[in-house]
């Protein structure tokens, strides 16, 4: 394949190797680069040659920073504008058929997550059979700072943190490590980063077979020999402030939850960030929050994918993420005009209708009910 292009594929043997390949960019995924994911993973499904997949970034800076957010924002809606939901229903429709394919492949997948792993990212690494992180990994969902909300199965894997993690996760941007995404479920393994190619090299060289169940525990038993020692692990954030979560997010409502982070008054700076960026973030992206995982709870996977494509081409078309994009992307002014500029006075009506979909059938209405 063209060097040139946003995805690269490879094959090593029997393992198949997919490259994001927009390391300028941190890897962000635009809706070519999911279109070809997407069909090569088809075509390597129905591949007897291939027998595992392996999935990464360029670059050592990231995997993937998230999606393409400049290119939804142009077709987005400002405030009080009529919106047209055609391209980010396509987009969001075609990387969320993606991350869901992930989830379900019968293959196994394995995702190194070194560096960056945001939104987007997030999606391609949270479904994969064997999640590798870092020492360098860095996590997050950024999504209240430009008025989305934690997509890309959020209300899936967020449900599933320990405790109130996955709300506190949704509402506050937090940068996390590879070690704290292990405690948090959204990692298998964490391994050092210089050995990205070793790694590879030990997955291509494995005695792969024709039976999926042995394949998956070929790649399982290799990466446990070679994941780094504890007393090496980055240091773990979320574990260390477990408590204190539980505590600060220990409340019935939404908006007791939300005084409970931004009413923070002690010393611990990544807490105090915590607490700032909820409190200058979109005010309906909490509410989305403490929603979509309420809904969420129980759900199949693909339901939760169909909820989420809703939520996405409804917030894209409320002004709220337009806004958010443009202060912290386009004009960088950092100074984004909220309408209205609190979570106080956002209306019950202004949250549900988030959950109306705005055409008459699902576009993902023929993903299986797993």
């Amino acid at each position: 394949m063209n060097q040139d292009s946003p995805v690269l594929f490879s094959r090593h043997g029997a393992l198949a190797v997919a490259t994001l390949n927009l390391p300028g960019a941190l890897n962000a995924l635009n809706l070519q680069m999911i279109e070809l994911l997407a069909a090569q993973l088809d075509a390597w499904v129905a591949d007897d040659e291939v027998a595992a997949v392996w999935i990464d970034g360029s670059g050592d800076k990231a995997l993937c920073a998230g999606g393409d957010v400049v290119a939804l924002y142009r077709e987005s809606t400002v405030y009080g504008e009529t919106p047209d939901y055609s391209y980010t229903t396509s987009f969001f429709s075609s990387e969320y058929r993606l991350d869901y394919r992930i989830h379900t492949y019968p293959k196994p997948i394995v995702v190194w997550g070194g560096g960056i792993v945001m939104g987007g990212g997030i999606g391609i690494m949270a479904g994969a059979s064997h999640r590798i992180v870092t020492e360098t990994t860095r996590m997050a969902m950024p999504e209240i700072t430009i008025g989305l909300f934690p997509d890309v199965g959020g209300s899936w894997f967020l449900n599933r943190m320990p405790g109130r993690l996955g709300l506190f996760l949704g509402l506050t941007d937090v940068q996390f490590t590879g070690s704290d995404a292990l405690f948090a479920g959204l990692a298998d393994r964490l391994l050092p980063a210089a050995d990205a190619r070793k790694v590879l090299g030990s997955v291509a060289a494995l005695p792969f077979g024709a039976n999926v169940e042995q394949n998956h525990q070929l790649v399982t038993d290799c990466l446990r020999e070679l994941e780094m020692p504890r007393d090496r692990w980055p240091i773990q954030k979320l574990r260390a402030r477990y408590e204190m979560i539980q505590q600060l997010t220990d409340a019935a409502t939404l908006p007791e939850v939300c005084r409970g982070i931004t009413g923070y008054r002690g010393d611990d700076e990544w807490l105090q960030r915590a607490a700032a960026t909820l409190a200058g973030g979109s005010p309906l992206t909490p509410w989305i929050v403490w929603e979509q995982l309420r809904q969420g709870r129980g759900l199949p996977l693909a339901d939760i994918f169909r909820m989420e494509l809703v939520l996405a081409v409804n917030l894209c078309a409320s002004g709220h993420f337009r806004e958010g994009v443009r202060a912290l992307l386009i004009d960088k002014d950092r100074q984004p005009r909220w309408q209205p500029d609190n979570l106080w006075e956002i209306q019950t009506a202004q949250v549900d209708a988030c959950f109306v979909p705005p055409w008459p059938e699902n576009p993902l209405r023929d993903l299986a009910g797993c």
